[in-house]
């Protein structure tokens, strides 16, 4: 990979920083097996290189480098104010894997992480120990792709068949107990239909005008991609959501959202859907702030934002504007009780 110095970087996952109290775990040595050429850095903690001082998070993302560790601590939170719930009770996210290989302008990760480079915690049993004794006491409504795209580096992963096959066993006989949300911008249809398809896994597809992902959703799928991948996991019988959020605003937007739906709509059956989300971008303060200084040319970034009670959104008017054109749109194909939008 060259910038456009001419300078040369390392190509992604070069390098893998193993976590040596995660060395021998099973799921080490299988994500190893996939590079056989990187070099492999033993470390005590991944926090030794994730969080070290002075690191460029854009720079380094396009270099990214592996990270595999081990979670101790909290593996569970609740569900965040900017997050939608989409009426379920109990909701909660959790993060197996800390950053993403797509590279959106727009991110909150490059607010809130100190470093580009891909964590994965080998770990997942004991995030699922921990889900286990949650559902004693209560059935759960779970996120669990919140701070990555788990679909987008399952051939690295596999987190997602595990979460599936989780989910599955928890809701045998008790259907309903756990229900979880993939949220992902890939295309990849193949992975949906190589699953069985578990009632209690919502697939949840982001999609964007077209003109937005050219403009600020770097290295990620086209519309067209996406709206594949969603027909196919319809087709393998999984739940889907589409996620209209969030909504990014640019000089033509009316227009764009507008050719955006209609294209989604004429693949997508809209009756089979189990509901559509619309909001449009909000951030947390302080994770603005250090975007700006990481992207100060970036449109979607410096955009003159309102601050909101500690969070960044679009100026309430305009803010207004956007969501309720594009659910007024979205009406015409979905039920409105199956349209949430975000409310702060």
């Amino acid at each position: 990979m060259r910038n456009l110095d001419g300078n040369y970087y390392n190509p992604p996952f070069s390098h893998i920083y193993v976590e040596r109290a995660a060395a021998e775990h099973p799921v080490t040595r299988r994500i190893l097996t996939r590079f056989p050429r990187a070099e492999i850095i033993t470390i005590e903690h991944y926090k030794d290189v994730f969080c070290r001082r002075g690191q460029d998070y854009v720079l380094q993302h396009g270099t990214q480098k592996l990270i595999l560790a081990k979670k101790h601590g909290t593996l569970l939170y609740e569900g965040a104010p900017v997050c939608q719930s989409f009426g379920n009770e109990n909701f909660y996210y959790t993060s197996c894997v800390m950053n993403c290989v797509y590279d959106c302008e727009y991110c909150y990760l490059k607010g809130m992480y100190p470093s580009g480079n891909l964590v994965i915690f080998v770990n997942l049993d004991d995030y699922f120990a921990e889900i286990e004794r949650r559902l004693a006491r209560h059935s759960m409504y779970l996120c669990v792709s919140y701070d990555t795209d788990l679909a987008a580096i399952e051939p690295i992963a596999g987190y997602v068949g595990a979460w599936v096959e989780f989910v599955r066993g928890q809701n045998a006989g008790r259907p309903g107990r756990l229900k979880i949300e993939l949220r992902t911008k890939s295309a990849d249809g193949r992975l949906w239909q190589s699953l069985a398809p578990e009632d209690g896994v919502i697939c949840a597809f982001t999609l964007s005008p077209q003109a937005v992902i050219d403009a600020c959703e770097h290295r990620t799928p086209s519309l067209a991609q996406r709206i594949g991948a969603a027909e196919a996991a319809l087709a393998a019988g999984f739940p889907v959501r589409l996620c209209f959020d969030p909504m990014i605003y640019c000089k033509d937007w009316r227009s764009q959202y507008a050719s955006m739906t209609e294209q989604v709509f004429s693949r997508i059956p809209a009756d089979k859907l189990i509901d559509v989300s619309v909001g449009s971008f909000r951030i947390s303060q302080e994770y603005l702030k250090k975007m700006r200084r990481c992207e100060p040319g970036s449109a979607v970034v410096q955009f003159p934002f309102r601050n909101e009670g500690g969070f960044y959104q679009y100026p309430p008017e305009l803010m207004e504007e956007m969501e309720r054109y594009l659910a007024e749109r979205l009406a015409g194909h979905v039920a409105r009780e199956r349209i949430f939008r975000w409310k702060a």
